[in-house]
């Protein structure tokens, strides 16, 4: 969707804020074991971590990396959502484990049961980042970028 280099830059900072913002919220919901509205406000304090590491992750090596492995799906001639949607589950697929990864390092206290911490944490938040990024986030973000660069 994005045609220059900026605008892949606006884009993906986009997607990555929300993305990461709601799995934060989902995350800090678990952790303390309700969703109340202080949740969004804790958000905040991990957000000036993981949005930039979601970025750069993302930018500079999943976004080429999923398109390569998406490709492998489908080609180009296929219908656009289609392609929208197998690089997008491409992503989800490498930044949740990554993400989660993260997370677990900087966040959890996993000590000598990291590993196991670890997959607990990928495999909660998998379903959920997979859902809130095809149905919600992704087309919210689609939506938005196509009003700030309309197609001439």
């Amino acid at each position: 969707m994005p045609k220059t280099k900026f605008q892949n830059v606006i884009f993906t900072l986009m997607m990555a804020f929300l993305m990461v913002y709601a799995m934060i919220c989902y995350n800090i919901s678990l952790n303390i074991g309700e969703m109340s509205n202080q949740v969004f406000l804790m958000a905040f304090h991990e957000m000036v971590i993981m949005w930039p590491v979601a970025f750069i992750l993302e930018f500079f090596v999943v976004d080429n990396l999923a398109h390569k492995l998406a490709f492998r799906m489908v080609t180009p001639q296929d219908r656009p959502i289609v392609i929208t949607l197998a690089i997008s589950v491409m992503i989800i697929c490498i930044m949740c484990p990554v993400m989660s990864l993260i997370a677990t390092l900087l966040f959890k206290n996993a000590g000598s049961q990291f590993i196991a911490v670890w997959l607990q944490t990928t495999f909660m938040n998998f379903p959920v980042a997979f859902f809130w990024q095809l149905m919600y986030c992704g087309p919210f973000i689609r939506l938005i970028f196509r009003k700030m660069f309309p197609e001439k």
